[in-house]
């Protein structure tokens, strides 16, 4: 039991002081940041607006710097079309009517350079429009004179037309200068080549002539008329035949029709007045003649208008002749012979209707 060791006792800690407590202390406040220190919720939002609208001023400047400071690319051109480089992204392709050379575009005569392409010139195109249409109405005209009166031009030579269009009110007051004029009417002449029929006469000089098609819509009202007569007449005159002898065989039983009843008209007043003439005579015991004068009573009866047409009363005097109730006789009346009628009828009883 002596053998084993013995241990030594450990000292015992001595408890804090209260100058070291207090040192900790004071060293832990100073490694501990202030409350202050750090921002509120809102200073941090408004911390995080400001940083977006730097950004977008800073990305907007940089891409009107971009913009305003950036070279336009060049025009590729117009030899180099087979060539690679034409199609890349270092050059424009030369765009159509348009010539371009050493990066830069040339438009052709009657086009005018709008950006990256060449668009056609408003006026030269007014000119050229104005020019062919006035080439049109003058050739036309004169065909349509020509095939209305024999009058005027069928086939104009285009020298002419050429000089004709030099003189032209457009010349001078149209605002072109002489090269874009002369293009213009250049223009004018290959509208009209392509609406109007040409050929080339025996001296090898082009001529000009309004369509036969076109030309219809030129000629006057009158000669139209007057073609379509022409052209139709062997249809048209037995239909107008037709139609005169239907009017007039028309109008004749028409003229019949009116005859026969104005005369059984007539014919009835003769006899009611021959009638009374017998019973009148007959009561004033003889005083007045029974007979009346044929005359008279076709005076006295038909309007002055019917007295122009003696078929009416021709009419009349049939029926009265065929009446035997009626004596016709000639009288001597004031030195003059005169037909007279006499009612022989039974007196008082008028039969004139049943006849």
């Amino acid at each position: 039991m002596s053998s084993i060791p013995k241990k030594r006792p450990k000292p015992n800690a001595k408890p804090p002081s209260s100058s070291s407590s207090s040192s900790t202390s004071s060293l832990s406040s100073l490694m501990e940041p202030p409350q202050s220190f750090f921002p509120s919720t809102n200073e941090f939002l408004r911390l995080v607006a400001v940083l977006a609208i730097a950004i977008i001023v800073a990305l907007g400047c940089n891409l009107l710097a971009t913009t305003f400071n950036r070279q336009p690319k060049p025009f590729c051109d117009s030899g180099d079309i087979d060539s690679p480089d034409a199609m890349s992204d270092f050059c424009e392709p030369c765009p159509s009517n348009g010539e371009c050379y050493q990066g830069k575009l040339e438009c052709m005569r009657g086009y005018t350079q709008h950006g990256k392409f060449c668009v056609e010139d408003g006026d030269i195109n007014e000119t050229a429009k104005k020019l062919s249409e006035w080439v049109e109405i003058h050739l036309c005209e004169a065909y349509a004179q020509f095939l209305c009166d024999g009058i005027g031009t069928v086939w104009v030579r285009e020298d002419d037309v050429w000089k004709e269009l030099d003189g032209h009110e457009l010349m001078k007051n149209g605002g072109l200068d002489s090269a874009t004029y002369i293009y213009a009417k250049q223009r004018a002449m290959d509208a009209v080549g392509r609406l109007l029929e040409t050929r080339t006469n025996p001296r090898g000089i082009k001529e000009l002539k309004c369509p036969d098609l076109l030309v219809e819509r030129y000629k006057p009202f009158p000669c139209r008329i007057r073609q379509w007569l022409t052209e139709h007449a062997l249809i048209i005159f037995p239909v107008c035949v037709l139609l005169l002898g239907c009017t007039i065989l028309l109008k004749k039983v028409r003229r019949r029709q009116y005859l026969s009843s104005r005369a059984e008209e007539l014919y009835h007043q003769v006899c009611e007045i021959l009638e009374e003439n017998a019973l009148t005579s007959n009561s004033i015991n003889g005083e007045r003649e029974p007979w009346v004068v044929a005359s008279r009573l076709r005076d006295h009866l038909i309007l002055p208008r019917e007295r122009k047409d003696p078929v009416l009363w021709k009419k009349v005097e049939e029926l009265v002749q065929e009446d035997s109730r009626v004596d016709r006789y000639p009288k001597l009346v004031k030195g003059e012979s005169k037909v007279v009628w006499e009612w022989q009828g039974i007196k008082g009883v008028p039969k004139c209707f049943g006849k």
